[in-house]
């Protein structure tokens, strides 16, 4: 009855399954939340501190079922890792759709999210939001991620304000260079060759074990302890443009 309950977004792949299974391993019952419902169930078979649930952040009608399929459970920590970026032009060539899209998903699927989470949070509760380093700079090709991440970091900046005094925690999350499986590939409309050149030559990128790592360091520190935002990159990077490749 005392086991904390951490939700988890995005949980279907990278990241997000990073974390819930990080999480399930340091003695939460993790809530791993996703679209691809047959690749959390999957999850949820490793592990039995993990439950399988469906959701898509886009929806709001997806989101109130999420939350009423708690049945007045409270949760501890929402951990919004749903996101993503689906193109890399340059805004001369950009699609206002992509534009639409990515905002939809990285920055309005959190905002539903912490919404109904503030009515159903223990106290006291943490919310996690990871972003990006394109939250922090600019970088060409990059303006609808860019926007949208940016858009994620004065969000968090804002609960935080808005929530002072409260028993919540509101922390920020911001890889580099992380290589999972399926990140560059989607935003690179499925071309695998050119999504294996953004890692070519750079010997040790992120993985998302390490960004899980971070975040279930970020939850577990003493309640009064807050990391406002916490910018995690490989050390081959130096900035979103300065990066080592042996070539």
């Amino acid at each position: 009855m005392n086991q904390k309950i951490a939700v988890v977004t995005g949980a279907s792949s990278g990241i997000g399954r990073a974390t819930a299974i990080a999480l399930a391993d340091s003695g939460f019952a993790v809530i791993a939340a996703a679209r691809r419902i047959d690749r959390l169930e999957e999850l949820a078979q490793s592990n039995p501190a993990i439950i399988a649930r469906e959701l898509d952040v886009t929806s709001d009608a997806s989101v109130a079922a999420f939350y009423a399929a708690l049945n007045g459970q409270k949760i501890d920590v929402l951990v919004n890792n749903a996101g993503g970026a689906f193109d890399a032009a340059p805004i001369a060539s950009a699609d206002p759709e992509i534009w639409r899209k990515t905002y939809e998903v990285n920055v309005i699927g959190t905002v539903r999210m912490v919404k109904a989470a503030l009515t159903v949070f223990a106290e006291p509760a943490h919310i996690v939001i990871v972003t990006s380093t394109a939250a922090l700079a600019a970088y060409e090709n990059g303006g609808s991620y860019v926007a949208a991440k940016s858009a994620e970091l004065s969000l968090a900046r804002t609960l935080r304000l808005e929530l002072n005094g409260k028993p919540i925690r509101v922390s920020e999350i911001a890889p580099g260079m992380v290589k999972t499986q399926e990140f560059s590939k989607v935003r690179l409309g499925g071309d695998e060759d050119r999504a294996a050149k953004v890692y070519e030559g750079v010997t040790e990128p992120l993985t998302a074990e390490d960004i899980a790592e971070s975040i279930r360091w970020t939850v577990t520190l003493p309640d009064h302890v807050n990391i406002d935002t916490l910018v995690i990159r490989p050390i081959a990077q130096a900035a979103n443009h300065k990066v080592h490749r042996t070539l």
